[in-house]
């Protein structure tokens, strides 16, 4: 208990701190340096990535970051374990991304503001047209070099198991062309379970496989392409 308060105190307090570096950011685009404040606001999340771990008192052991495509945006493909699964995408996968984040978020002002400026975009599940327009506009920045990262499970875990992925959840990789890069995450269910105020120090392990490219995969149907993709995490994950 005492823990899971001292991270979530951890959390929000660096949320508040994180507005000091909107005005440094604002003022870098204001000059023009838009790559600079891309890669200040990487540097930022990172950063914050990593010691929302380190708050846990958890380690996270990583392999197959040779896998990663450098020169282009990709699609990451993730299962999803725990809330924690996004610090540790953003601080120990060494390329920069953005995320589909469910509508629910826009509501945490900051927090929103930051998955904005690290390229996310935002989706309504429930909503077909805005689904369709948010998958549009992630294609477009993969397509213009960004990278982002799915969750086709759609919700976290309760026991660290693969579940089924929804319905078109990889319409976006597919439309993007990108190469699609599988992603497994091991153990961040046991040190925040879902519905549990509680966090247990514990190892974490993350494996990128191999990726897909878009030129063998468009010779198979979407239906194939997920199901290859959950089989490879899903292996990993026994």
């Amino acid at each position: 208990m005492i823990r899971a308060i001292i991270v979530l105190l951890y959390f929000a307090g660096y949320l508040l701190y994180s507005l000091t570096f909107r005005l440094r950011v604002l003022v870098m685009n204001w000059r023009g340096k838009k790559t600079e404040a891309v890669d200040f606001i990487n540097y930022q999340a990172g950063l914050w990535a990593r010691r929302v771990i380190w708050s846990t008192g958890s380690k996270v052991i990583i392999s197959g970051q040779e896998n990663i495509p450098k020169d282009k945006g990709v699609v990451f493909i993730a299962n999803h374990q725990s809330y924690l699964d996004i610090p540790v995408m953003i601080g120990y996968i060494e390329k920069p991304k953005g995320f589909i984040a469910k509508i629910e978020l826009l509501k945490i002002p900051i927090l929103s503001m930051w998955i904005k400026h690290l390229g996310g975009v935002f989706i309504v599940r429930n909503n077909p047209k805005q689904s369709l327009k948010a998958i549009n506009e992630g294609a477009e920045k993969i397509k213009k070099g960004d990278s982002m990262v799915i969750f086709p499970e759609g919700t976290r875990s309760a026991d660290g198991k693969l579940g089924e992925f929804k319905p078109g959840s990889l319409k976006l990789a597919v439309k993007s062309g990108a190469p699609i890069v599988p992603v497994v995450i091991k153990g961040t269910v046991n040190v925040l379970p879902k519905k549990k105020f509680a966090v247990k120090p514990s190892q974490v392990e993350v494996y990128v496989l191999s990726p897909i490219i878009q030129d063998e995969a468009a010779k198979i149907d979407t239906n194939d392409l997920t199901e290859k993709i959950r089989n490879a995490i899903m292996e990993k994950l026994k």
